[in-house]
């Protein structure tokens, strides 16, 4: 039997590059190499593309520097070679249509969701809108963008108006309950995202996420459980058992993702039958509603009072490491890590 040629693209110029590499290395151990002909390719921080190679010995180190390096002159024929793409990018330039878009031009099938489920899925602002549609619950929010040295406060009929922090503080006070998380609208593995409690951390906050991207997204907290979900499938979607975060931080944070090796997961959470069977339609209603292929994660709270299921946000592209939800929420459904990629490979190929 022929191998296919596969393309394993990681890192990437996103404040994710070193997710990715880990994420990366972890599915380049568990691909069948009887089946698969690999080319791992490595993005850098400043976008230049490098041949590399296998890290044979098992696992590499968070922050770990890429060796054996070859850099690619010609990108675009160099891609077209390959059978098919699998990104292994999270964050922007990766998972937000992008690099999507480029194998769309390029005509190299690839993995995952396509530019348009990316780029919505990657701005949390845009997906809100879009499960406001569909129907699902969320928390209450607000959006703001950065504006030369003021805001831009934007309301639920997207009207504008241009204010200073302070104003933009007060109005959203006025709106929502502390505590409030502060999101770029544009980042993944919670870059950039912290929670206020009072006026002072949300005017700070605020300030802080538009270092990393000029949308910004205001959420009321949710106290309750956090629940993940991982989907499967391009037209017949499959949801995995449902998960639950017991972050070692105040809340899941990106180091207590990927840097405390106090936060614990729990396959399956621990609720009843009946919610998780909500959670995992609801999870495959989001996917769709985004127009989603091959996979995603879908993140929801279950609020402690009342038992009510709140939609937080997809990820189109989620982690891949030894400790990542996505995989490990499948396995506990039945579906090795091999079998897994073989099956999200086989759906890339289906939109060929």
């Amino acid at each position: 039997m022929q191998k296919i040629k596969l393309g394993v693209i990681f890192g990437g110029k996103s404040t994710e590059n070193e997710v990715s590499v880990v994420s990366a290395n972890s599915i380049l151990q568990n691909l069948n190499k009887e089946k698969y002909d690999i080319y791992p390719i490595y993005i850098d921080k400043n976008g230049i593309w490098w041949k590399t190679e296998i890290k044979r010995n098992g696992e590499i180190t968070f922050g770990e520097k890429i060796e054996n390096t070859e850099k690619i002159e010609n990108i675009i024929q160099y891609i077209q070679r390959l059978d098919i793409a699998f990104p292994v990018l999270h964050g922007l330039y990766g998972e937000d249509g992008t690099i999507q878009g480029l194998f769309e031009i390029a005509k190299v099938p690839y993995c995952g969701c396509g530019v348009l489920a990316s780029s919505v899925g990657m701005d949390k602002v845009y997906t809100k809108i879009i499960f406001e549609k569909a129907g699902l619950k969320q928390a209450n929010y607000e959006y703001i963008r950065k504006y030369n040295d003021k805001y831009l406060y934007i309301d639920s009929n997207m009207n504008e108006k241009i204010v200073n922090i302070e104003e933009a503080v007060e109005i959203i006070i006025k709106k929502l309950k502390f505590p409030m998380f502060i999101k770029p609208s544009n980042s993944g593995s919670s870059v950039g995202v912290n929670k206020a409690i009072n006026k002072q951390e949300l005017k700070q906050y605020i300030q802080y996420a538009s270092q990393f991207n000029e949308k910004i997204l205001i959420e009321e907290g949710i106290s309750g459980k956090e629940i993940e979900c991982a989907v499967l499938g391009n037209k017949e979607v499959i949801a995995s058992c449902v998960g639950e975060i017991n972050s070692a931080d105040e809340f899941y944070s990106y180091d207590a993702k990927y840097k405390n090796q106090e936060s614990k997961t729990n396959i399956p959470a621990n609720i009843s039958k009946s919610l998780e069977e909500k959670i995992k339609k609801q999870a495959i209603k989001a996917f769709k509603a985004i127009d989603g292929k091959g996979l995603s994660r879908v993140d929801f709270f279950i609020e402690n009072e009342t038992d009510e299921i709140y939609i937080n946000e997809i990820n189109t592209l989620p982690g891949f490491t030894n400790i990542s939800m996505y995989p490990k929420l499948f396995e506990a459904s039945g579906i090795s890590y091999q079998e897994l990629l073989d099956k999200i490979i086989s759906l890339g190929l289906e939109n060929k």
